[in-house]
C-alpha cells in the first residue's frame, strides 16, 4: 500500500474569557472534499516536517506560522493508501487567514469540535487524549466517539 507522508497544524487562539477555541478547515477538492480535518498537506522531498507546514500554511491560508510543539504522528489506513501525518501546535505570526484551497474553516470551541465531520485521520483517537510533552492534557479527543 502507498505511503502518503503530511503535516497538520493545530493553530489555537484563546478567547477574552479564556477559553481555547482551534482552526479547522473544510477540504474542497479530492475524494475528501467536504471534511473537515487541520490544515496542513504534504511533505516535499528533503522537507522537514516543520518547513512542510510553515509552506503549506502559506500556500492554503496565506499566513505565516511559528511551528511550535510536536503532539503526536498519527498513523492511518485509507481505503486506498497509508497516510503518516506529523501534528503540531503553530501560532499565526503574521497574515489574515485566506481560504485558497478550502471550502470552509471555523474557529471550534472544544464543545463544537463534535459539530463537524473529521476525516478519520483528524479524530486522533490513539490514545484518546491529545497530549503536551510536560503531560499536560490539552484536549480529550474521546470526544468524536
Amino acid at each position: 500500500m502507498k505511503t502518503i507522508e503530511v503535516v497538520a497544524g493545530v493553530i489555537r487562539k484563546m478567547e477574552q474569557d479564556g477559553s481555547i477555541k482551534f482552526f479547522a478547515t473544510q477540504r474542497g477538492y479530492g475524494e475528501q472534499k467536504g471534511g473537515w480535518e487541520f490544515p496542513g498537506g504534504k511533505m516535499e522531498p528533503g522537507e522537514t516536517p516543520e518547513q512542510a507546514l510553515v509552506r503549506e500554511l502559506k500556500e492554503e491560508l496565506a499566513i505565516d506560522v511559528k511551528v511550535g510543539e510536536f503532539i503526536t504522528t498519527v498513523e492511518f489506513d485509507y481505503p486506498k493508501f497509508h497516510l503518516t501525518m506529523h501534528c503540531f501546535f503553530c501560532e499565526i505570526l503574521d497574515g489574515n487567514i485566506t481560504l485558497l484551497e478550502h471550502e470552509a474553516a471555523r474557529w471550534l470551541s472544544r464543545g463544537e469540535l463534535r459539530d463537524v465531520g473529521w476525516l478519520p485521520a483528524d479524530k486522533l483517537k490513539q490514545g484518546g487524549y491529545l497530549v503536551l510533552r510536560n503531560g499536560n492534557v490539552i484536549l480529550n479527543w474521546q470526544i468524536f466517539k
